[in-house]
């Protein structure tokens, strides 16, 4: 019952993340994508320290914050500067099929590390998901800008970033909690994007904000932010990485959904294939297959 909790935290978390590409494409136009960043993860950080405080759990030992902070550097800045940077090259659609990748990395990864085993059920169910996330963005992959290569290439490197820290984090988030470990790695990643946003003076625009803009600030940093990472760190406590990965493959539907449903955009028929698709992909890759009867009888006689 607690892996199932943690594919369906994954799922949100996943679908939340979905939700914040649209406030993060209107915020584009006001302010540069570093101070976007800094907003997010900022906001984000100051929402999770009162709830770390006042939680029972412990925080990461002193030994253990350099690994914490480097493991903030790598999804809180490195994995943002990537995807940001990828979509200057590339167009959505394609960068949210390089971005669906990320399962079939960490299993990968996660194999050649030794920290979680391969097995016929998840690459299949990898796959389906890989196929149900491009029959949902068919429309979108025909027409690709010259040199789109480029950003397919960085949107790859930003899911490397992102099946890493999947998987290196599982230890540390075991000894302390979700909470205070993403709330420490946070602060290092959004420490590091706001001293960069100072030094290239990405801030200037802000004088000019209207309510507007702060509520989508405010949405990033306490939806698309706090509560995303918080629930993405809540399922690497509870299932294998490889499952929780694979939900990343719900982001670019949910992106698309709200696209429908806000701004108009055609609900087309392989968009609710491909939901149907991805959903049967992470059916197949989070549950187990039955074993059978021989083998059981076979267990029970060997007592």
């Amino acid at each position: 019952m607690s892996e199932i909790w943690g594919v369906l935290a994954a799922i949100l978390s996943s679908a939340l993340g979905g939700t914040s590409i649209g406030a993060t494409r209107f915020l584009v136009n006001a302010i540069d994508p570093l101070a976007i960043g800094s907003f997010r993860f900022g906001i984000g950080f100051l929402l999770l320290l009162p709830l770390a405080l006042v939680q029972a759990g412990s925080w990461p030992p002193r030994r253990d914050w350099p690994a914490v902070a480097g493991l903030g550097l790598l999804f809180f800045a490195a994995f943002p500067i990537l995807f940001n940077a990828s979509l200057i090259f590339t167009t959505a659609a394609r960068g949210a099929l390089a971005l669906s990748t990320l399962p079939l990395l960490t299993m990968l990864v996660g194999a050649a590390l030794g920290s979680e085993a391969m097995s016929a059920r998840k690459t299949i169910g990898v796959l389906v998901t890989i196929s149900g996330v491009s029959l949902a963005l068919l429309s979108g992959l025909a027409t690709a800008p010259e040199g789109a290569w480029r950003g397919d290439l960085l949107m790859v490197a930003a899911a490397f970033c992102m099946a890493l820290y999947t998987i290196w984090s599982k230890p540390f988030i075991a000894r302390s909690g979700p909470m205070p470990f993403t709330t420490l790695a946070m602060a290092a990643g959004a420490a590091f994007l706001i001293v960069i946003s100072v030094w290239r003076g990405s801030f200037g625009p802000v004088a000019h904000f209207g309510a507007p803009q702060w509520l989508g600030a405010i949405y990033l940093g306490a939806f698309g932010s706090a509560l995303t990472f918080f629930l993405w760190a809540y399922a690497l406590e509870r299932t294998t990485p490889t499952r929780v990965a694979i939900s990343v493959t719900v982001n670019p539907i949910a992106a698309s959904v709200v696209g429908a449903m806000l701004l108009d955009e055609p609900l087309s028929w392989n968009l609710i294939a491909g939901i149907v698709t991805v959903f049967a992909g992470i059916w197949i890759a989070t549950t187990q297959s039955h074993p059978n009867v021989s083998t059981v009888t076979k267990e029970i006689g060997s007592r």
